[in-house]
């Protein structure tokens, strides 16, 4: 059983469906790591332990996850009978009622969920330290952030508490923290996951997951992918299944490199060795990579992310309090996302017309440099892993001072909607992992999963969880 749940969702979900476990015994193993692991990492904030194996013992979908144990990130999905706190003591007491679009649709492909992972506040950092849950440690070092905003669910992963995991991204939540942990994080495209309408800063944030190897990141999203009845966004459905296109050949691809920040500032020289690495290893494989920066403005990313995730979540936060029948209190809130809803809560509505006018011009400037490139190549992050505390919600000072970097290179993709994956290609000079993105242009999933099943297949990662843990 180890090695079987060591591998993949895939391979867990073929062993169960030809008998050689059952979906209880793969459950109930998944619980046993949790309870012998969790205790060190912080990863899972909420379990349904009797619920998943009663499901698991019961008649289960046949469907491409049947009998998989997968967690859900406590953040912009809800999950029966469990809180859905997002993070946020304001929240701390609420339960849900229904389960999210997403989780249906998992639940349907035969996916047994067994609990909820951390999230910092609201999803508002590239950590995950929330005040209410506490902080979430990486397993290859204890003493490093896992990453955010999905934290809990990159660390589940990568300490082998489950082999997959529900995730999303507004800014980079995905592939950050898939980065910091030496996973596969894919976002895709605005509109190819349903948000379901509780989605906090659709529709820059999108759901997918973290991954052990791209045929589970392929499975996953065509469990998830597809729109649903009132989806205000709806994309072309993809030419075939995204599991075909693990091993299709990706032809000849053009690629941009780019190693700088939005504003010039050049990336760490660390997270560019990798970048610099990948581009190597895609030129032996074929394509032509050429250094190239994207021209867009700074200040129109940051005008997107202050409306796409700021004044979600001061609604978000004043439809709660109006629930509560109450104003806002000193400890709702942690500093720094108190601050950032005291900013976005006097913002006045014309600022708003100006951020999707930004969204826009975004999509225009970068876009044009998918006319002349299929790919662009960039470093996942633009520093290294940070130690737990540095990015301290308590402290805003200090958050705002290191923060920035974290999503640097990330969040433009969210503003564009542009599919764009963070894949493990090396590690910085201490040992721990970092990761190389690459973005395509709008609705080329496809295109990004044959180019990641290729570098996997040469690159040979270890991806294998990580116990027990280092520092």
């Amino acid at each position: 059983m180890d090695e079987l749940f060591d591998t993949d969702a895939t391979a867990v979900a073929a062993a169960a469906a030809d008998g050689r476990v059952s979906a209880r015994e793969v459950t109930e193993f998944a619980l046993g790591r949790i309870a012998e692991r969790d205790g060190d990492i912080g990863a899972v904030v909420s379990l349904r332990a009797d619920q998943a194996l009663a499901e698991a013992a019961g008649t289960l979908p046949d469907g491409p996850l049947h009998g998989v144990p997968y967690v859900i990130k406590d953040l912009g999905a809800d999950v029966t009978g469990l809180p859905s706190t997002e993070g946020s003591r304001l929240f701390a007491d609420v339960v849900a009622e229904t389960d999210s679009r997403i989780v249906r649709r998992l639940r349907e492909a035969g996916a047994v969920i067994v609990g909820k992972t951390n999230s910092p506040e609201f999803g508002m950092n590239a950590t995950t330290e929330p005040a209410l849950h506490g902080p979430t440690r990486n397993p290859h070092d204890l003493t490093r952030s896992p990453g955010g905003s999905s934290g809990g669910a990159s660390a589940a992963v990568a300490a082998g508490m489950v082999p997959a995991a529900h995730a999303s991204d507004g800014g980079g939540s995905i592939r950050i923290p898939a980065a910091m942990t030496g996973l596969i994080g894919l976002k895709p495209s605005r509109g190819r996951v349903p948000t379901g309408g509780n989605m906090l800063g659709a529709p820059v944030s999108v759901q997918h997951a973290i991954t052990r190897t791209v045929r589970d990141t392929a499975l996953l999203l065509d469990v998830v992918a597809g729109p649903d009845v009132g989806d205000p966004l709806v994309i072309d459905r993809p030419a075939r299944p995204y599991v075909d296109e693990v091993g299709a050949d990706p032809g000849r691809l053009r690629i941009a490199l780019s190693t700088v920040r939005p504003d010039g500032t050049p990336a760490d020289p660390q997270t560019v060795a990798v970048a610099e690495q990948t581009a190597a290893a895609l030129t032996a494989l074929g394509h032509e990579v050429t250094a190239e920066d994207p021209d867009y403005s700074p200040e129109d990313l940051v005008a997107v992310q202050q409306v796409g995730m700021a004044a979600a979540m001061a609604a978000k936060v004043d439809a709660r309090l109006a629930a509560l029948g109450r104003e806002l209190r000193d400890g709702d809130l942690e500093p720094s996302v108190r601050m950032i809803y005291d900013r976005a809560a006097g913002t006045p509505i014309a600022a708003f017309a100006a951020g999707m006018a930004a969204l826009e011009r975004l999509s225009g400037r970068i876009g044009a440099l998918f006319t002349r490139y299929d790919l662009l190549l960039t470093p996942t992050i633009a520093a290294t892993t940070p130690a737990l505390g540095l990015l301290d919600a308590q402290d805003p000072e200090a958050l705002f001072t290191h923060g920035a970097v974290y999503g640097a290179l990330t969040a433009p993709f969210n503003a564009t909607g542009q599919p764009a994956i963070s894949l493990p290609m090396g590690t910085d000079d201490a040992g721990l992992p970092l990761g190389a993105q690459l973005v395509a242009g709008f609705g080329r999933e496809d295109l990004l999963i044959r180019i990641a099943a290729q570098l996997e297949a040469g690159q040979g990662w270890d991806t294998a969880p990580v116990w027990p843990p280092r520092g």
